[in-house]
C-alpha cells in the first residue's frame, strides 16, 4: 500500500518534499526548506540587530552574542543559523549558554545536547544552574509549591512555569553579564511568539506584550538587549530544518509543564491556524503595528525601570518578583 502513496515533489526543484507550508500553499525539499528559513532568519536578523563593519569594543574585545541554547530543536537551529549567517566574522563571537534549572530526568540529556552541538559547530559553552543563582532546583521548587500557596495568597493557582520562567530570565540575564554579551539571541518560534501574543491579550496586557522580544530598539541600561531571529519561522519547519540537518535534539517535554497557561494556548494557536492559515503570522504582524503605535503615544518605556530594593536587579516594581519568590522558597523550608 504505501508504494501506491503519492509523494509531492518540492515546489522549487524535482526533489520530493518534506514539508507542506500550509499558508503559502508552497512544498518543500529539504535543501529549499533550509534555504527558505535562512533567508528569513538573515532579514529578521539584520532588522534585529544593526552591526557595523567592525564591530570590535574599543579594547578590541569581539560583539559578543549569547545564544541561549536548552537542547530542544528551537535552540539548536538557532545556534546553527547563527554560526552559518555571521559565525565567520573575526569581530563577532558567539558563545552558546544553557541554564540548569534543576529536572531531573530532563535537563541532563538535553544539556548534553547543547554540549554536543555547540562542539560541532567549534563555539565556547557554558552554563549556569539554579543552585550558583542562590534559588533552589525546580524539583525542589515544585514540591514546595502547595505550601507556598497556603501562605501567600499571590502564589495560588501558580503553576511551575511560573517559577521557572522568573529564575530562567534572571540566570540568563547572569550568563550574559557573565560572558560579557552585547545581546542575548532566544529561539522563540512563531509559534512561541503567537502564544505569548494569546495569553497576554487574554489577561489585557498589552503593556507585557509590547515588551516581547526583540529589545535592540529599546535596549535598558545594564541588560544585554534580547533578540529572536526565528520568531517568523513556524515550530513545524524548526523542526524539519533540525532533522534535515540531523541537529542532536532532545525530544523530552519538561515533566512540571502539564496544566501550564501556554499549554492551553498552544492548542487554541494550533486550532486557529488549521482554521485560517496565516493567522499566526497575523497575530504577530498585530503585535508589531501596537508596539508601533504604543512607542508614537508613549514613547520608551523605560521610565517604569527601578533596581530591586533587595538584589539591585532590574525590575518594574521595589522588589523584583525572583525575590519576591526567593522569600517565599525560604519560608516554606523552616
Amino acid at each position: 500500500m504505501a508504494a501506491g502513496i503519492d509523494i509531492e515533489t518540492c515546489s522549487r526543484c524535482d526533489k520530493p518534499a518534506i514539508l507542506h507550508q500550509e499558508y503559502s500553499g508552497q512544498h518543500f525539499c529539504a535543501y529549499h526548506l533550509r534555504q527558505s528559513i535562512r533567508k528569513r532568519v538573515s532579514k529578521d536578523l539584520r532588522s534585529q540587530l544593526v552591526l557595523p563593519k567592525n564591530a570590535n569594543h574599543e579594547d578590541g574585545r569581539p560583539f559578543t552574542i549569547l545564544a541561549c541554547v536548552s537542547g530542544g530543536k528551537d535552540s539548536a537551529v538557532l545556534l546553527d543559523m547563527l554560526v552559518d549567517i555571521i559565525g565567520k566574522r573575526r569581530d563577532v563571537k558567539i558563545i552558546a549558554g544553557c541554564v540548569d534549572e534543576g529536572i531531573d530526568g530532563y535537563r541532563s540529556p538535553s544539556l548534553e545536547c547543547a554540549r554536543e552541538l555547540a562542539e560541532s559547530l567549534s563555539i565556547e559553552f557554558v552554563t549556569l544552574s539554579y543552585e550558583e543563582m542562590g534559588y533552589e532546583r525546580m524539583d525542589e521548587v515544585v514540591q514546595r509549591m502547595p505550601i507556598i500557596a497556603n501562605n501567600h495568597d499571590e502564589a495560588k493557582g501558580m503553576m511551575p512555569c511560573s517559577y521557572c520562567g522568573v529564575f530562567r530570565r534572571q540566570s540568563l540575564n547572569a550568563l550574559a553579564e557573565k560572558v560579557q554579551a552585547d545581546v542575548m539571541a532566544l529561539g522563540h518560534n512563531l509559534d512561541d511568539m503567537a502564544q505569548s501574543i494569546l495569553m497576554n491579550m487574554q489577561k489585557g496586557e498589552i503593556e507585557r506584550s509590547v515588551r516581547l522580544a526583540p529589545h535592540t530598539d529599546t535596549p535598558i541600561e545594564g541588560l544585554a538587549p534580547r533578540i529572536v531571529p526565528l520568531r517568523w519561522v513556524p515550530e513545524q519547519e524548526i523542526h524539519a530544518y533540525a532533522f534535515s540537518k540531523g541537529l542532536p535534539i532532545h525530544h523530552g517535554d519538561c515533566p512540571h509543564a502539564p496544566g501550564a497557561m501556554r499549554q492551553q494556548s498552544r492548542a487554541i494557536v494550533a486550532s486557529l491556524e488549521a482554521q485560517s492559515p496565516g493567522a499566526r503570522h497575523g497575530l504577530l504582524h498585530a503585535l508589531e503595528q501596537i508596539r508601533e503605535l504604543h512607542r508614537e503615544a508613549r514613547g520608551s518605556h523605560q521610565s517604569d525601570i527601578t533596581n530591586c530594593q533587595q538584589c539591585g536587579e532590574i525590575t518594574s516594581r521595589p522588589i523584583c518578583q525572583s525575590c519576591i519568590m526567593k522569600d517565599w522558597l525560604a519560608e516554606s523550608s523552616l
